[in-house]
């Protein structure tokens, strides 16, 4: 089965493709290389990578698409809505309608952004979207366009993303586990905006990789949360992250960001429904982390 992965050369992107190139797909990544990081990851391990953008060219034809490929800054997605709009909503209407007609499954990533501020936690597909930034609103749009193709014949799963974090995540789309692990490398303490006891809900790269992976080989169609079901503060993430390190004291503190959700965490009943269960520990895989980071 020929699946081409949108994105491809990405964070996310290049370990599903790596993934599925493992079980025995045949793995094709399409990426701009606009914003890439994973391009080296494709290289390993011989999957072909076309660069296009996807703004302009058309799909390779296949039996199944990836999407992934995404601006994901919330703080850039206000200074530049139109082009999130653009790239993320209406490229994902482009690749579902071309999905559509070559009758290929389409996986599409989206993101826990969409929920804005949870009213209730944990959050559950039913939760109410009210995305808070111009970047969750293109999600949700992308999410829009697809149900409506779905008129057309699309067969799809949208998989909405909390707080993915691994290696190879870098630049100013690091998240801040990838922050925090940064400083400390440096002998520094994290810096947390705020109080600290927001919540975030760290799903690894590699576990997604194989939700991913199983929608594919069920072809499961719906919406589905993908994140690890436990609720971690941003305080005892940095402890976690300094007691890995070696650093004494506490963390820094600074003023809290405007518009930052206070908590996260989703509701996975719906992910294991399908027989998969997170495997990558937190603490497992911040230690992985720091034990792989480039010298």
């Amino acid at each position: 089965m020929r699946v081409v992965v949108t994105g491809g050369a990405g964070f996310i992107g290049s370990h599903i493709a790596t993934f599925l190139k493992s079980l025995g797909y045949d793995v094709i990544a399409v990426d701009s290389l606009e914003r890439a990081s994973g391009a080296e990851r494709l290289k390993e391990v011989g999957i072909p990578l076309i660069v296009a953008d996807l703004r302009d060219a058309g799909l390779p034809k296949c039996d199944a698409v990836i999407h992934a490929a995404a601006y994901i800054s919330v703080d850039e997605s206000w200074e530049k809505p139109y082009e999130y709009m653009w790239n993320n909503a209406a490229v994902t209407a482009k690749v579902g309608r071309e999905a559509a007609e070559m009758g290929a499954y389409l996986v599409y990533l989206s993101s826990a952004s969409v929920y804005g501020n949870p009213l209730y936690t944990p959050i559950d597909e039913g939760h109410p979207t009210r995305p808070t930034s111009p970047y969750g609103l293109s999600k949700l749009a992308g999410e829009q366009a697809l149900y409506l193709l779905s008129n057309l014949g699309l067969k799809y799963a949208v998989a909405r993303l909390f707080n993915v974090y691994g290696p190879g995540q870098t630049g100013a789309y690091a998240g801040v586990i990838t922050k925090f692990i940064e400083r400390a490398r440096r002998g520094f303490p994290p810096v947390i905006f705020g109080s600290g006891e927001q919540t975030r809900d760290f799903v690894h790269v590699e576990d997604v990789a194989r939700f991913v992976a199983l929608l594919l080989e069920k072809r499961a169609e719906g919406v589905f949360n993908v994140g690890s079901g436990r609720a971690v503060s941003i305080k005892a993430l940095a402890y976690m992250v300094m007691r890995i390190a070696g650093l004494d004291g506490d963390p820094v503190y600074s003023d809290p960001r405007p518009g930052d959700i206070l908590h996260s965490l989703a509701d996975i009943t719906r992910a294991r429904g399908l027989g998969w269960d997170p495997q990558i520990t937190l603490e497992e895989g911040l230690k992985r982390l720091w034990e792989s980071w480039p010298q």
